[in-house]
C-alpha cells in the first residue's frame, strides 16, 4: 500500500512541477551515442471571481480640487468575473556522446497578445483594429557536462539563485500563485496587488542570456555559479538605443557606421551609459550570481537548505541634470545586491519550506534608488500530496521603498505630502488539486493580497481618489478560482 501511494505522490507531484514552468526542461538521462527529441507543453485555463478596493478604472480630480463633483467620470468597471489560461511549449533535445558528456538545448514558448483586451482576429467596434496572438521565447538555452565534471548552461535561462533556491513551496493550485503569468493573480487589478521578490524564478532574472555553471552534487552539496555581462536576452545585437534621446532633445552619440557610412543607433545590450532616463534603473550590466544547497535524506524525509548571493550594477545616467525630487534618476541607483536562505523538508507526500531574501533591491528584482531603504521579504509555505489530492498553502510578507525616493512630494489641493518610506506587502494562497492523471489536472485556488504606503496615491487610485495622499496607499484583492492544467 505504502509503495502505490508513494508512486501517486510522485506522479502529482510531476504533474504539479511543470505548471510553474520554473525550471523548463530538465536534463534527461539518454544512451550513450543517441539523441532524442522532445516536445512538451501545458495548457491551463481558469475562471475566477475578485474583489478589490480597485475595482474601477482610473478617474483622476480636477487640479487642485478634491471634491467629488470635480472629479472626471469614471471609465469602466471592473468585471468581477473573468477568465484567464496560459499555453507553453517547452522543445529541445538532449543527446550524449559515446564517451559519455551529455548535451542538448531546450526552448521554452509562450503566448501573448497585441491587444489582451481583443481576441485574435476580432474586430473593435466600427474600426479595424484587430487583436493578435503569437509566441515568444522566454527560456532558450543548450547545455554540455557530465554528471561528475557538472554542467554549463548556454543562454536564456535560470541561473543558481534561481535553480538551487530552497523552501518556496509553489506545487499547489495554479502552480504559481503570487508568481504567475496566465495565472489568478494576473487577473487582478495591479495598482491594489502586492508585487513581491521572494520568487526567484522571476522573468526579470531568468529572461536574460548568461553562462551557468552547475557543480556535480558531491557529499549532499550543490552549487552554482553565472554571469551575464548585460541585461538583453538572445538575439541582443539587434536591438538598437534610436530611441534613446536626452531630456534636452539631443540624440544620444552613435559610435555604429549603417549603410554607405552613415552612422547608426547603438546597440543597447552594448550600453554602459546613456543618455536616456528610461534606460536607468531598467539596464542592468556585469550581473553574477552563485548560490550552494546541501540535500540530505534520512529516515524517510528529504531534507534541503541553502542559500545565494546576487549581484548587478545599473548603467550611469549620462543625459541632462534632473531636479532632486522630481526623479529617481537624479539621485542614481544602488548596486543590485541581494542575498538569499532556504530550508524545506519533504516526508510522506508533506512538504514544508520558508525562505528569506533581502539586500539592495526593490520589486521584481529592480534597482533601489540611493538613499532608499533595502527590501526584505520572507515566505512559509506547506503542501500535501495523498493519492490523487494535494493540499498546499502558503504565506509572503515583505517591505521595500516601493514608490519613495528621498525628496519625493505629492500634492492636492495646494497641500504638500511627504510618502512613506516603505512599501509593505503581503500575500496569502491557499490550494486543492484533484490529480486525474499524469496529463490533467483539476485546481481550485484562494488568494489575499495586501499592499500599504501612505502617500503613494498610485496604489487604489479610483476608489480613493478623493483622500488626501496621506490617507491613500492602501490596497487589498482578494480572488477565488477554479480551472484545469493539461499537460504533455
Amino acid at each position: 500500500m505504502r509503495k502505490i501511494l508513494m508512486a501517486t505522490v510522485a506522479t502529482a507531484a510531476a504533474t504539479l512541477a511543470l505548471t510553474s514552468g520554473a525550471k523548463a526542461q530538465p536534463v534527461k538521462p539518454v544512451a550513450p551515442g543517441t539523441v532524442v527529441v522532445h516536445v512538451n507543453g501545458y495548457l491551463q485555463f481558469e475562471i475566477a471571481g475578485f474583489g478589490s478596493t480597485d475595482n474601477r478604472a482610473s478617474a483622476v480630480a480636477v487640479a487642485g480640487t478634491t471634491s467629488t463633483a470635480a472629479v472626471g467620470a469614471i471609465a469602466g468597471k471592473l468585471n468581477p468575473i473573468t477568465t484567464d489560461g496560459d499555453a507553453r511549449l517547452y522543445a529541445g533535445f538532449d543527446a550524449e556522446t559515446l564517451n559519455g558528456i551529455a548535451y542538448g538545448a531546450q526552448i521554452e514558448a509562450r503566448t501573448t497578445t497585441s491587444d489582451a483586451n481583443v481576441g485574435a482576429g476580432k474586430v473593435t467596434g466600427s474600426g479595424s483594429t484587430t487583436g493578435s496572438s503569437s509566441l515568444y521565447i522566454k527560456r532558450a538555452y543548450g547545455y554540455v557536462g557530465s554528471k561528475e565534471g557538472g554542467y554549463v548552461r548556454l543562454g536564456q535561462g535560470d541561473g543558481p539563485f534561481s535553480l538551487l533556491q530552497s523552501g518556496v513551496v509553489e506545487a499547489f493550485g495554479d502552480g504559481a500563485q503570487f508568481n504567475t503569468d496566465g495565472g489568478e493573480s494576473s487577473l487582478l487589478p495591479t495598482a491594489a496587488t502586492p508585487s513581491n521578490f521572494i520568487y526567484a524564478d522571476a522573468s526579470n532574472l531568468y529572461a536574460t542570456d548568461k553562462v551557468v555553471y552547475l557543480t556535480p552534487a558531491i557529499a549532499g552539496f550543490s552549487a552554482g555559479f553565472s554571469y551575464e555581462p548585460n541585461s538583453d536576452g538572445l538575439k541582443q545585437g539587434y536591438g538598437n538605443c534610436g530611441s534613446a534621446i536626452s531630456s534636452n532633445g539631443a540624440v544620444v552619440v552613435t559610435t555604429n557606421t549603417g549603410t554607405n557610412g552613415a552612422p547608426t543607433a547603438l546597440v543597447c545590450a552594448d550600453e554602459s551609459s546613456s543618455s536616456f532616463a528610461g534606460d536607468i534603473g531598467k539596464r542592468r550590466k556585469n550581473t553574477v550570481d552563485a548560490a550552494v544547497q546541501y540535500a540530505l535524506k534520512s529516515d524517510g524525509v528529504a531534507y534541503k537548505v541553502g542559500g545565494g548571493i546576487l549581484y548587478g550594477a545599473p548603467i550611469d545616467y549620462i543625459g541632462a541634470a534632473k531636479a532632486v525630487g522630481t526623479s529617481a534618476v537624479a539621485l542614481g541607483y544602488d548596486n543590485l545586491e541581494v542575498y538569499e536562505a532556504g530550508a524545506q523538508a519533504t516526508f510522506a507526500g508533506l512538504t514544508l519550506g520558508a525562505n528569506i531574501k533581502g539586500g539592495a533591491v526593490e520589486d521584481g528584482f529592480a534597482f533601489k534608488p540611493k538613499g532608499a531603504r533595502d527590501g526584505f521579504t520572507y515566505i512559509v509555505g506547506a503542501s500535501y500530496v495523498i493519492g490523487p489530492y494535494v493540499l498546499g498553502a502558503s504565506f509572503y510578507d515583505g517591505q521595500t521603498a516601493g514608490a519613495y525616493y528621498p525628496g519625493i512630494t505629492t500634492k492636492v489641493a495646494g497641500t504638500t505630502f511627504k510618502m512613506a518610506r516603505t512599501l509593505s506587502e503581503y500575500g496569502i494562497a491557499a490550494g486543492a488539486n484533484y490529480v486525474i492523471s499524469p496529463n490533467l489536472s483539476l485546481f481550485a485556488q484562494y488568494e489575499y493580497g495586501h499592499k500599504h504606503q501612505p502617500g503613494n496615491s498610485a496604489i487604489d487610485v479610483s476608489s480613493n481618489f478623493n483622500a488626501a495622499p496621506a490617507e491613500k496607499g492602501d490596497g487589498q484583492v482578494t480572488a477565488i478560482a477554479t480551472g484545469a492544467t493539461f499537460k504533455f
